[in-house]
């Protein structure tokens, strides 16, 4: 048993931190946490925070996301979020953007009441979304809405290492003004000759789409062919190289559609590397909807309706725990007794007993007898 174990033991039944927090929040031996330095509302419906995490942090790779809790109203939350920050800073450092969602009681919460001196708690950052440690010769990154952080993440860590192949960062948003992070992106142009920054806005009122390249020391309007949605001759004009490149897309659904549909009728999945911030959802089979639900902990039970089990847990008064509700960071696994789910990702059912599942992914096949 080493010092620490032996000091828990000693403080037993509370764990050492909840003693140590006493003295100062962040001040702990094995729970990770991080106080909020810095708060921006610089776009119109997203914050920009900044965090000083604890000793354990250990740094991001760009483009992974990182796990926050907060206590909103005595119940704690957890979340996921990219990191916009660049890999590698010396003042260790964790820069986060948050879109406040409507419903989004998190993110709403923290573009609301944000401020400095606040901690959250923090987990190791982790993801597969990021650029190889050997770097490509050409970078391609695409981004729509709030996709935008772990691309901005990405294209900020080239940017820093002065890197010499050619990057095109393109961007979708409904307006020039809920764009974050647009001085830092015009300043990345005009420093950098070999980035070229394409802004697609697409709810103008002159249906035009605005543009940004290094060529240009202020923003430029161009015409009307270029609507705002993405498409092959989009993908053309702003990268004619992009069979040659790695290409990284974050966004909504749509977006990452039209992007996969090309790469997969040009044969070029393997260099197509894709981050979703919401789960992508396969068609529901109406016959798998019947049967009953029981929550065989709580001694609760609800008929099946087609809805994640996170969701009819919820509508039968309980509150099982959760972080990201897309099937990232494993909150809320629970243990499958009885019955079939299906993965609402992949489509693919499962019905072996006594088996771990997440709530957030999975849907009721019939009847269903779940541990909570």
């Amino acid at each position: 048993m080493n010092l620490v174990d032996l000091v828990q033991t000693l403080t037993s039944p509370h764990p050492l931190d909840r003693y140590l927090e006493l003295v100062r929040p962040t001040l702990t031996m094995r729970e990770m946490r991080a106080e909020i330095t810095h708060v921006r509302r610089t776009a119109p419906g997203s914050v920009t925070l900044t965090l000083r995490p604890s000793r354990q942090w250990k740094g991001h790779a760009a483009g992974q996301y990182v796990r926050i809790g907060v206590v909103i109203d005595g119940v704690r939350h957890a979340r996921c979020y990219s990191p916009v920050n660049p890999e590698g800073g010396r003042d260790r450092s964790l820069q986060l953007t948050v879109k406040a969602h409507p419903g989004g009681v998190v993110s709403q919460f923290l573009y609301r009441d944000a401020a400095a001196g606040m901690v959250v708690d923090l987990e190791p950052a982790d993801g597969v979304f990021r650029l190889p440690e050997s770097r490509p010769e050409r970078v391609l990154l695409i981004s729509g809405g709030s996709g935008i952080t772990p691309v901005l993440s990405m294209l900020r860590t080239l940017a820093d290492e002065s890197y010499l192949g050619e990057v095109v960062f393109l961007h979708y948003a409904k307006s020039p003004e809920l764009v974050p992070h647009r001085a830092e992106l015009d300043a990345i142009a005009r420093r950098h000759g070999n980035f070229r920054i394409e802004l697609r806005h697409t709810s103008r009122s002159d249906d035009v789409a605005n543009r940004v390249d290094t060529d240009a020391s202020r923003a430029e309007l161009v015409p009307a062919r270029d609507s705002g949605h993405f498409d092959y001759d989009e993908l053309e004009r702003v990268a004619p190289w992009f069979a040659t490149a790695q290409t990284y897309v974050c966004g909504p659904r749509s977006l990452m559609s039209a992007v996969r549909a090309i790469y997969q009728a040009e044969r070029l999945d393997d260099r197509l590397h894709t981050e979703a911030f919401g789960p992508s959802v396969a068609s529901i089979d109406a016959a798998d909807v019947h049967g009953t639900v029981s929550f065989t902990a709580s001694g609760r039970s609800t008929r099946n309706n087609g809805a994640n089990l996170l969701e009819q847990a919820e509508s039968a008064g309980l509150t099982p725990e959760y972080g990201c509700r897309m099937g990232i960071c494993l909150s809320c696994t629970a243990i499958r007794r009885t019955g079939g789910t299906r993965n609402v990702r992949t489509g693919e059912t499962d019905s072996d007993p006594d088996q771990p599942i997440q709530l957030c992914v999975s849907a009721p096949v019939g009847d269903v007898e779940i541990d909570i």
